[in-house]
């Protein structure tokens, strides 16, 4: 019967290979905050895009709208 046991082994070798590639992430503390204030600024930056864009249309248009 040992081929059953290598195949118990295989699948639980495995498994145990796919739940280290999914856990968590791989960076470290300074690369996290890193990447969260790259991230940030990012977002920031687009937001500051996108309520020019606003306004630049609000006077384009002149008018309000009902």
């Amino acid at each position: 019967m040992t081929r059953g046991n290598q195949r118990d082994k295989a699948r639980e070798k495995q498994r145990k290979k796919a739940d280290a590639e999914k856990s968590g992430n791989s960076l470290t503390g300074s690369e996290f905050q890193r990447k969260k204030e790259d991230d940030a600024a990012k977002m920031r930056e687009k937001q500051a895009k996108a309520d020019a864009k606003k306004t630049a249309e609000g006077v384009a248009g002149g008018g309000k709208k009902k």
